[in-house]
């Protein structure tokens, strides 16, 4: 993913890109402004930490190129911590509609933020004129978005899960990184050969808080063939065989064959703070945790590489696909919205511009390779030009990479009002890695409970 496209939970401190405080954010000075211009507030810039700064100035770089072609907007970018969309400051900044006039969101988030009343409909400023590559999004990204026929965000990045393993500590172990564990019984078969590594080494690591576990329970039910709610979106579906042998898996890695690690509760950053330490084999995750690790902890991409999610026995029978947008808020004018879709467009749509700017990613240092989204529809001019662009440039060994794209699996979306699932979730998954003495049954029967009265609520 590109720059800003953060699953993540780290800093929380604010950091601006041209001086401009988030509580500006409410203000109407930043809507049109007395010289003719019209000012849009656009979150989720690159902090200046990330990759050394090189990633800011490319997001200034293309602010400056893009007023120089839209003399009459000025764009001004702010970011909001590491994660762009931390769920609870993401609710608090709804609640006091403190969003910027442009603001990012997962594909998860549709259903908070019209309960919010914080997002405009902006179905009549879209289409081929104002996002010419409109036609080439996936249909998935676009629903995401839409509801009632009614399209609230413009999806920019659409991610896919698979396994993320340490190449170094494969080898170390014995095993043979072009071979990776292909079901959930050889990832712990091959984990506890790497945490007899010692040292502190986990074979695998699992994330437990922040919504980040039933964010991966999710992840691992859909592998399993499972789903964590029903197919009409009503009610919990957790409680089955499928949901049963996640936590015991994690269960049995944990305390049977200390392959996990003991220090447990872990959130985003907990975990790939270790794996750019070397201490973690493998985890699952999308391709944009490598480029994190390596961004924000100081890791190495040739440690990485990627395989397809693991399945119950045999190839995955789903993965989960996320993924993120930007919304424009309740109360922009139609000059804003105009303005912002144009920005869109030029910074997050276009193959050659922005994050598909691979040529100047490239000249930068920046790494161009990674399998980092799956935005575009199959064989659309937008997914070939940047697939060419993409390969024309890169500066990484694409052979890391090879059997995540070689073998797709099919995709599943994130399930209705998933923040709240999630952090149900989060007390089963925290309990199995942190009890020995676990009840299962008894963990997802709560957990149940819980999650029917979410859906019943609504988000």
């Amino acid at each position: 993913m590109s720059a800003r496209h953060y699953r993540k939970v780290a800093a929380l401190a604010l950091v601006t890109t041209v001086g401009l405080s988030v509580a500006a954010c409410s203000s109407k000075s930043s809507s049109d402004s007395a010289n003719g211009k019209t000012t849009i507030i656009v979150d989720c810039a690159p902090l200046k930490t990330d990759n050394d700064g090189k990633r800011l100035a490319q997001w200034n770089a293309d602010i400056a190129a893009f007023e120089k072609i839209h003399p009459d907007v000025v764009v001004r970018g702010i970011s909001v911590g590491a994660q762009c969309d931390t769920p609870a400051d993401f609710t608090a900044r709804l609640q006091g509609g403190t969003e910027a006039d442009v603001f990012y969101g997962y594909m998860t988030d549709l259903n908070q933020v019209l309960d919010a009343g914080q997002a405009t409909d902006i179905t009549k400023y879209v289409n081929s004129t104002t996002v010419p590559t409109w036609g080439d999004i996936t249909d998935g990204a676009k629903a995401a978005f839409t509801e009632d026929g009614k399209i609230y965000a413009v999806p920019f990045y659409s991610y896919t899960m698979g396994l993320v393993i340490n190449k170094t500590l494969f080898t170390k172990a014995g095993l043979d990184p072009n071979k990776p564990p292909a079901t959930w019984a050889e990832v712990a078969t091959d984990a506890k050969a790497i945490a007899a590594l010692g040292g502190g080494v986990a074979g695998y690591q699992e994330y437990s808080s922040g919504n980040t576990g039933g964010w991966h329970f999710t992840a691992e039910l859909n592998s399993r063939g499972g789903s964590v709610v029903s197919a009409d979106g009503k009610t919990a579906n957790v409680n089955t065989p499928e949901g049963q042998a996640v936590l015991q898996t994690l269960l049995d890695m944990r305390f049977k064959d200390n392959s996990v690690g003991s220090k447990q509760l872990l959130g985003w950053a907990d975990l790939l703070t270790n794996a750019a330490a070397g201490r973690v084999g493998m985890y699952i995750g999308a391709p944009d945790s490598i480029q994190s690790i390596v961004d924000q902890f100081h890791g190495n991409y040739a440690d990485w590489a990627l395989a397809p999610m693991p399945g119950a026995d045999g190839p995955a029978k789903a993965t989960l696909g996320g993924g993120n947008g930007y919304f424009f808020k309740k109360g922009d004018t139609p000059a804003q919205i105009k303005a912002g879709l144009e920005w869109l467009s030029f910074e997050e749509l276009t193959p050659g511009q922005g994050q598909f700017n691979y040529t100047a990613q490239k000249g930068m240092g920046q790494p161009v390779g990674l399998p980092l989204s799956d935005l575009w529809t199959p064989g659309s001019a937008s997914q070939k030009k940047a697939a060419d662009l993409e390969k024309a440039n890169t500066n990484l060994n694409l052979a890391d990479y090879t059997n995540y794209v070689n073998n797709p699996v099919p995709v599943k979306l994130e399930p209705p009002n998933a923040q709240a699932v999630y952090a149900v979730l989060d007390g089963a998954m925290s309990a199995v890695l942190t009890k020995p003495n676990a009840n299962i049954n008894q963990l997802l029967t709560d957990a149940t409970k819980k999650i029917n009265s979410v859906l019943s609520q609504g988000s």
